[in-house]
């Protein structure tokens, strides 16, 4: 490997890894506002050991997640210093936005969410839960704007003395049309994630119960009713919105959505490929096994029943003639087979919670064991969802790291070498490989441990405004 192909990976292999964790943190911090919303309005019990139970796997997720973060926005000033040079002014900008705005939103209120029981009153408390659900939203945001900006530069114009894209309006890169669906997108695929993990972990504890023929605890009964709605609805518009980024991408960067397809050859009422063998050119013909939709994949990118889908030998042809000689074709085996599996992944996110609600509605979803081993299966599909999504968005982006202005073979540092990168890409491995052991016994621990006992029969709590058991430190979690 060369060093570019180096950089790459290095890249490559820490996003991964902090992607695993952020989806999470989002979705889980919002599940647990809105379960001590419930304690609040309802003052019942469970709804506050449901909120202290999972708001032990939030803040797992949420440390994880920040360290892994840092570690990646430092990689553009070392590998990427061409790149940080050239688009500084104005990648720069939502960069700076998330950290002094949104991360600092963030980890104010989650230091006194954590340190607040039994200290703020319940209302004072309770805003501080959703002023950190807000801000990881909103740091998602701000991110999204600044990749958005690499898919879609706009707002923005071209130095040519200095060589540098410079901002022109920041409005413009924060209403970017890709990241106002991108957006609503990833931030309903992590709801997604943080839903369908507290719907595994309920079940391995109801399964748990079961095999032990101890009674399971109701934390675990009322969040597996609770997810299994909203977890369709996010679904369903984590989907809706990726069908307008599909449409939307047609028109954007219709190199990548030809590669999802495989598609060589310019076709009007252009058919999808479901699941194929050998969907790629130089595959033995003899090998090759296609299922496909009729003019699935017209409506798809173009909303019309025989609308023009551009194949990739078209494009690559237009793009030499406008940028210039070069390949400009991402590799086809991974856009084709990331996108199915995100795909994929998508509806059977739909179907699990339709066959969860159905045995809920009938008093049978406890009972169905092979549904609650579907569920807990079904814990770890957002995040392969997730990773796969960020893969084929960003390789189905190659050669460009900026789209159509700077190539990815252009934008590494001169002066970094492949030994350079190799002995920092070995201490990535070792200390990410660290801490997702730790981070992996911690969850385990948790879900063993379970949900803290309900307080004894009479057992009241302590007079404090925060109504909280016990004034717990951050160590307790």
């Amino acid at each position: 490997m060369n060093t570019l192909e180096l950089a790459r990976l290095q890249f490559g292999v820490t996003t991964i890894f902090h992607f695993i964790f952020v989806p999470m943190s989002i979705g889980l911090a919002v599940w647990v506002a809105w379960c001590q919303t419930r304690w609040y309005r309802t003052g019942d019990e469970l709804y506050l050991r449901m909120t202290r139970y999972w708001g032990k796997f939030m803040l797992i997720t949420l440390a994880i997640g920040v360290v892994t973060g840092i570690v990646q926005e430092f990689q553009f000033g070392m590998n990427w210093s061409v790149y940080s040079r050239y688009v500084g002014d104005i990648f720069g900008a939502p960069l700076a936005m998330e950290g002094l705005a949104a991360f600092f939103l963030e980890s104010t209120f989650i230091g006194l969410w954590i340190f607040g029981w039994g200290r703020l009153s319940r209302r004072a408390h309770l805003a501080t839960i959703w002023l950190t659900a807000f801000g990881t939203v909103l740091s998602a945001y701000f991110i999204l704007a600044a990749n958005s900006w690499m898919q879609h530069p706009v707002g923005y114009t071209l130095n040519r003395l200095t060589h540098r894209a410079e901002l022109k309006s920041i409005w413009a890169v924060l209403t970017n049309s890709t990241v106002l669906l991108a957006f609503p997108h990833t931030v309903f695929g992590a709801f997604t994630t943080g839903g369908m993990l507290v719907l595994g972990i309920s079940a391995f504890g109801l399964l748990r119960a079961r095999a032990t023929g101890i009674g399971a605890d109701d934390v675990y009964r009322r969040s597996l009713r609770m997810a299994l709605a909203p977890v369709l609805v996010v679904a369903i518009l984590t989907g809706a919105f990726g069908h307008s980024q599909g449409v939307l991408m047609e028109t954007q960067q219709p190199m990548k959505m030809a590669a999802a397809e495989a598609l060589y050859h310019t076709t009007k009422g252009a058919s999808l490929s479901i699941f194929a063998v050998g969907p790629f050119e130089h595959f033995p013909k003899r090998l090759n096994t296609d299922i496909r939709i009729p003019h699935l994949l017209s409506i798809i990118g173009t909303a019309s029943w025989n609308g023009q889908v551009k194949g990739v030998d078209q494009l690559q042809a237009e793009y030499v003639r406008k940028y210039g000689p070069g390949d400009y074709v991402p590799i086809l085996g991974v856009t084709y087979w990331t996108f199915r599996i995100m795909a994929g992944i998508g509806v059977l996110l739909l179907l699990i919670p339709i066959v969860g609600l159905i045995l809920a509605r009938r008093g049978l979803i406890e009972r169905k064991r092979w549904f609650m081993r579907t569920l807990v299966v079904g814990a770890f599909l957002p995040p392969l969802a997730n990773l796969t999504g960020w893969i084929f968005t960003e390789m189905g982006r190659q050669p460009w790291v900026v789209y159509g202005l700077l190539k990815t073979s252009q934008a590494r540092s001169p002066l970094v070498s492949s030994t350079d990168i190799v002995i920092t890409l070995l201490g990535y491995v070792v200390i990410y490989g660290a801490l997702i052991i730790v981070g992996g016994r911690l969850f385990l621990r948790e879900i063993a441990h379970g949900p803290a006992p309900a307080p004894a029969p009479g057992e009241s709590e302590p007079a404090g405004d925060g109504g909280a058991p016990r004034p717990d430190l951050v160590m307790a979690y």
